[in-house]
């Protein structure tokens, strides 16, 4: 949650986070963003016991068991919000010698344990909507855990969105299957008497299922992060755009983007330069481009310099011929790094193609048809070819 760039949001914050979130707006703070944490914690907690405490004042008033063991429930789901409070402490530590990129990550292993209890909360669904099949009995509605549920998911669900956290996401999604499972009985109260039948343990059935499958969203969603996914096409566009308007720029390749929390992001780039060009003020350029980077979008970007002969028309015509060998293969391969190496029998045409994922060919075939085509441009020529990975799908270079 450090250094993160601030999400557009379009609604005002609730009068919650404006009371008790100082510099609210600021989200790219880490402790703005603990603060938020925190809140969606204390709130989870204080409305759960609320909920808690009545239910178990009902029940003891009127005897039901089943009222008390509802306030139980409730009791355990302020352990989601235990564990929203946790790992935004946790995430906040600074980097340390074991961990040099911070711990953000805390809070996708938090999400993890967040599904998992989605999970137990279905579990014990199914396990009473059984005993209710067996045992029919009048379903005990309360309108309360229904309106506070609700408002506790928007409420998580707004401030999630607002600092972009998985936690929170994952905790408003706990407070929506509450919603659900009472909403159950509140639909089997309704139909029941009118067929003479009682569907409250079918209807628990059914959402089960619904909550199993937002514990699924929840865990993969988690596990995603947790491996490093692909970065958005947003994200991309947005590090190419800084770089391809850079006049001494002339392409880009191997951009990398690895994600170490929210707004926690790394990456690394190749930026082709013309060689004839004084290294020094290439060398100004990338600088300025990667703390452009850095004070605009609080990515740490590491730019290697390429340097491409553009003077000599001998390599230049070589190179258009090679990138039409590749375009006639395929429209969605690229190519970079190109350069010539003339010897006495031989001459290498050396580069790097990038190949999509999913490309319909293998890479030993690719290959071997790229070496084969290039010979046929001249019988000297040898296409010493090395297969790239596509890792983002960003525009690559301008035209040169």
């Amino acid at each position: 949650m450090s250094e993160k760039e601030a999400p557009k949001r379009a609604k005002k914050p609730m009068w919650l986070v404006r009371l008790f979130v100082k510099d609210y707006d600021q989200v790219q703070k880490q402790r703005v963003c603990e603060s938020y944490g925190r809140l969606s914690g204390a709130v989870g907690i204080v409305m759960n016991l609320l909920l808690s405490a009545s239910k178990f004042l009902v029940g003891i008033l009127s005897g039901s068991v089943s009222v008390t063991a509802d306030a139980a429930n409730n009791l355990s789901d302020a352990g989601s919000s235990v564990i929203t409070i946790l790992s935004f402490k946790l995430s906040s530590k600074p980097a340390d010698e074991e961990h040099p990129f911070g711990h953000e990550r805390i809070e996708y292993v938090a999400s993890i344990v967040v599904a998992f209890i989605i999970f137990i909360i279905a579990f014990q669904l199914v396990v009473s909507s059984f005993d209710k099949i067996l045992h029919p009995e009048t379903p005990l509605w309360n309108p309360w855990t229904i309106l506070v549920k609700l408002w506790l998911f928007l409420f998580n669900r707004r401030l999630g969105k607002a600092i972009d956290s998985a936690v929170m996401q994952a905790t408003a999604i706990d407070s929506l299957s509450d919603v659900y499972a009472s909403s159950a009985v509140l639909l089997s109260q309704c139909i029941s008497p009118a067929i003479g039948f009682s569907l409250d343990g079918y209807m628990g059935l059914v959402v089960a299922g619904f909550i199993v499958t937002a514990g699924v969203g929840v865990l993969r969603e988690a596990l995603d992060k947790l491996l490093g996914p692909a970065p958005t096409k947003e994200m991309t566009n947005l590090i190419a755009g800084h770089i391809l308007k850079h006049e001494g720029v002339l392409g880009m390749h191997d951009l990398m983007l690895h994600s170490y929390g929210p707004g926690r992001y790394f990456a690394s780039v190749h930026v082709e330069v013309d060689a004839g060009e004084d290294i020094l003020k290439s060398h100004d350029m990338i600088d300025n481009i990667e703390r452009e980077v850095a004070v605009d979008h609080g990515i740490h970007l590491v730019i290697h310099l390429d340097p491409v002969v553009t003077d000599d028309e001998r390599t230049n015509e070589n190179r258009r011929k090679v990138q039409q060998i590749l375009q006639g293969i395929d429209k969605s391969l690229t190519m970079h790094d190109f350069r010539m190496v003339e010897g006495v029998t031989h001459t290498n045409l050396i580069f790097d193609v990038v190949v999509p994922h999913g490309f319909p060919m293998s890479m030993h075939a690719l290959q071997q048809e790229i070496i084969q085509k290039v010979r046929a441009l001249d019988g000297s020529y040898y296409a010493v070819v090395t297969l790239d990975a596509d890792y983002t799908g960003t525009p690559s270079n301008k035209t040169h």
